[in-house]
Formats: C-alpha cells, structure tokens, sequence
C-alpha cells in the first residue's frame, strides 16, 4: 500500500518573524512530510518589511533551525485556495493566548466550510514564548526598546536597521 506525502502549509505574515514563529515551524515540521511556511500579505498589519524581505528573512532563519523538510513559499491568495494547491491536507496555527484561540477557531471553522479535508492544527506556544507577538515587537523596537529576547540576532539586526531608516515613534 502506499503513501502519500502529508503536507502542512504555516500561513502568516512573519512581520517580522519571532522566536515564537521558529517554535511553532519547528515543532510543526516534525508533524508532516513537508511544511510549506505560507508568507501572506496582510495590509491591515500594516507590515514593516515587504514581502520579498519578509520571504528571506524566513528562509534564512529556517535554515538556521536546521530542519530540512520546510520551504517558504509567498502568495496572496484565500489560505485554503493556497493550501490546495500546495497539495496540504494540513493547516498549522500557533496559539498564545484565549484571544487567539477565539480568533483561529473561527477561522478554522470558515476553513472548514470552503474545504473539510484540510485539517486546522493548533500548536500552542512554548510557555516562554507565548507573549512575543510580531506587532508588539515592532512597536516595542519603534519605542527604541530592546527585542533581544523576542527574535533572533540577525532578524534583531534587521529591525533595528529598519527602525533606523523609519525613524523612531518617540523619546522619553
């Protein structure tokens, strides 16, 4: 009998992406063949990086995980219109708080209701990481507060390099 290729799709826009982020792709690649990290455009998150930018800084930082059944793929489309055609059978969604929980169920529900044999995953966030949120480490970065616990050295560097080109929200 054969098998086929269980495929997972990690949709988000990674603005940037975050320790909580490489939690969840880590511990998602071990439930799947291959996942496929969907980076999205989300204009109301008015997004701080492009996405080309966004795109790379995934990849290198999934390179830095060292896990070799992950690739990132960008597009602009319906979730489950993308994850269709990626051949998914699975959606991996990461968990924080009650708040997102409300969110993603909800989600997870229209999901279900435009294609029922694709599966929502849930992940919650390793305890340590649940606060860390992309939006609060952009805002906390444009304050000139330090990100140093939220995301990687490199990405770290990235973003101060564009709060820098930015400018910063205020001074105290």
């Amino acid at each position: 009998m054969a098998t086929s290729e269980r495929i997972g799709v990690y949709p988000g826009t990674f603005d940037p992406i975050t320790r909580g982020h490489a939690d969840i792709i880590r511990r998602g690649a071990k439930l799947v063949d291959r996942l496929i990290i969907g980076v999205t455009t989300n204009p109301s998150k008015n997004p701080m990086f492009t996405p080309h930018e966004r795109m790379e800084m995934v990849r290198r930082e999934v390179a830095a995980l060292g896990v070799a059944n992950v690739e990132v793929v960008g597009f602009n489309a319906l979730l489950m219109k993308f994850a269709e055609k990626q051949g998914a059978s699975v959606i991996v969604r990461g968990l924080r708080a009650v708040a997102d929980f409300e969110y993603e169920y909800q989600m997870a529900g229209m999901n279900q209701q435009l294609n029922a044999r694709i599966e929502t995953v849930f992940l919650m966030a390793d305890v340590c990481l649940q606060p860390i949120a992309s939006k609060l480490v952009k805002e906390i970065a444009l304050f000139g507060g330090d990100i140093t616990n939220f995301v990687s050295p490199q990405v770290r560097e990235d973003v101060v390099a564009r709060v820098e080109k930015l400018g910063r929200l205020g001074e105290y």
